[in-house]
């Protein structure tokens, strides 16, 4: 699907602010409330945006421990199932890949703490079909969720200011 300076204003408006109501979009960015309306759900069926929703942030909540799991998992039991179980069985669980190289998956896990993540990964660890785990503590986050600058690349470089 093509992006145009539109969309991406508008994809920018409702990323840094996701409860803003379809008027108050229309208003911003100096397009009538159907033109809103039609680009959300076209942006909507194609995929571009999944939802609307406001962004988590578990340190909010106590959870300000950031790690990374790469996960091995025992080739006869199928990703999609161990997926599923890991998903079940750890909330601690943020982003789950299946990724190549020398893992089957890469986790990205919130804890309180080291001794709350010794318990996350102890977890993730007992579900079946994991052979092997190995982990990393993220000391500082740089960028996450960075999806702007694409959008804005694509629609053809940074736009006017909404």
């Amino acid at each position: 699907m093509r992006i145009d300076r539109l969309d991406a204003d508008l994809i920018r408006l409702l990323t840094e602010t996701p409860q803003l109501p379809v008027l108050e979009c229309a208003r911003r960015l100096g397009v009538a409330r159907g033109t809103v309306t039609s680009r959300l759900a076209r942006l909507h069926e194609a995929g571009v945006i999944e939802g609307i929703v406001p962004r988590v942030d578990p340190g909010g909540f106590g959870y300000g421990l950031v790690a990374f799991c790469l996960v091995e998992i025992d080739q006869k039991i199928g990703h999609d199932e161990v997926a599923a179980a890991l998903a079940d069985a750890v909330p601690e669980i943020i982003d789950m890949y299946t990724v190549t190289g020398a893992s089957d998956m890469q986790l990205r896990l919130a804890a309180h703490d080291a001794e709350q993540l010794q318990d996350v990964l102890d977890r993730v660890a007992l579900v079946p079909g994991v052979a092997r785990t190995a982990s990393s503590i993220a000391m500082r986050t740089h960028l996450s969720n960075r999806t702007l600058p694409l959008v804005d690349h694509v629609a053809g470089g940074p736009g006017a200011s909404v």
